[in-house]
Parts: C-alpha cells; sequence; structure tokens
C-alpha cells in the first residue's frame, strides 16, 4: 500500500514520539514504582496514571483529567496545608484514579461502538480508520466528541487553571519560601498550563468545529498530532 505524503508525514510523527517517548516512560515507570512500593502519596499515584498512555484515543481524556486531579492536589496543598496534611490518603487518590479511567473509557468506547457499526458486510478500510463514517455515525459520533470534549477536556482545563493560578497567586503571598523556589514551582504550573494548552486544543477544538458545522473537520486528523508529544 502507497502512503501519501499527508500519511507519510502523519506516520513520521508517530514513529518519532514513540522512539523518544518509550524509553521515559519506562524510567517513569520503574522511578513512580520504587517510590510507591515504599511510601505512596496521593499525588505519586495520580502521576503513575499517566502510564496508560499506552492507550490511544482515550488517552488524551485520561492526561487531561489526572493533570487536573495532579492541579487540585497541588492547590489544596498550599491552600489548605494544616487539613490537606490531617485527610490526605491514597486511598482518596486511588478512588479518584478509578473514576477518572472509568469516565474516559466510557466515553470514547463509544467512538469505537459506531466504528464497528458500519452497515454492509462489516468490513472497513482500514487505512481510514476512525475518520471513514457514514452520515448516520456522524450523527451520533459528533454529539459524542461534542460531549466528551465538554466534560472531559474544557471542564478538566477550567479546573485546573483555577487551581494553578490560585496555587501562584497563594505561593507568592507566601514570605517564608525562598524566591528560587518559587520561581521553580510558579515555571512548573505555567508550562503545564501552556503544553496543556498547545498539545491538546488543537484536537477539542476540532469537535467544536465539527460540532458547528456538522461534518468532521478534514484536518481533524493532523489537530490530534501535537498531543503525541504531551505524552513523553
Amino acid at each position: 500500500m502507497t502512503l501519501s505524503p499527508h500519511d507519510q508525514l502523519i506516520l513520521s510523527v508517530y514513529i518519532l514520539t514513540f522512539m523518544t517517548g518509550l524509553p521515559t516512560n519506562i524510567l517513569a515507570f520503574y522511578t513512580f514504582f520504587i517510590k510507591v512500593c515504599r511510601k505512596p502519596a496521593p499525588i505519586d499515584i495520580l502521576l503513575l496514571n499517566p502510564l496508560s498512555n499506552f492507550i490511544f484515543y482515550s488517552t488524551i481524556y485520561i492526561s487531561t483529567l489526572f493533570r487536573m486531579g495532579v492541579s487540585v492536589e497541588r492547590y489544596l496543598g498550599v491552600a489548605y496545608p494544616v487539613q490537606y496534611k490531617m485527610k490526605c490518603k491514597p486511598t482518596y487518590a486511588i478512588m479518584a484514579s478509578l473514576f477518572f479511567w472509568v469516565i474516559s473509557t466510557a466515553h470514547c468506547s463509544i467512538v469505537y461502538i459506531i466504528q464497528y457499526q458500519k452497515p454492509g458486510n462489516g468490513t472497513w478500510n482500514v487505512s481510514t480508520c476512525y475518520e471513514d463514517f457514514t452520515e448516520e455515525q456522524l450523527d451520533v459520533l459528533l454529539l459524542v466528541r461534542f460531549d466528551s470534549c465538554l466534560i472531559l477536556f474544557y471542564i478538566p482545563f477550567l479546573i485546573t487553571s483555577f487551581c494553578y493560578i490560585s496555587f501562584i497567586r497563594i505561593l507568592l503571598s507566601l514570605p517564608n519560601i525562598s524566591r528560587r523556589r518559587k520561581q521553580r514551582a510558579i515555571g512548573l504550573a505555567l508550562g503545564t498550563l501552556l503544553v496543556f494548552n498547545l498539545c491538546f486544543c488543537p484536537y477539542n477544538i476540532s469537535h467544536v468545529v465539527g460540532f458547528v458545522k456538522w461534518q468532521s473537520p478534514t484536518w481533524h486528523v493532523d489537530a490530534l498530532l501535537p498531543s503525541t508529544f504531551y505524552k513523553n
């Protein structure tokens, strides 16, 4: 099968991100596994779950939900340090992780069900998987995509933005923290929000555009590419 230049570009991006991301993900898994085995903290459990990156489309929303969980955890740690330290339990993080997995995979599974419910003899063109839908399928798919981006991206993004902005505001008001530590924490928070926007916004904007125009945008697959770099 001959690939078009566009398909070759997409394949090259995925190969690049896989080759660079696999070693770092293995290292991250080993590091977090050792730390969790010794003395797990809620944030360790939340950070361990980006290993969901080995699953494809569902990881986009699993990643946003876990980033939201991390931002909430960090905000509570500086906003309510005493209460947080007293009530902080790994069990809560485990429950949150299970919830994130269930809600994200439940939404994404609908898309896969639609993909395999094609009329006719049940065959499809594997080179256009997740792209080639009938009009009947799109009537459902466009609604599902719009619902997914609202619940699994825009709401987590707003919560994450609120938590990190509040985190920065509180951190700046604390006199007993060195300037260097403040700058490092603020840089981490702003960097997370920036990457959040650059990597995940294009794909979810395509869902909104598709819902408004009631057709899948031709650049929908291209909008997915930036998200692959976030997984490294």
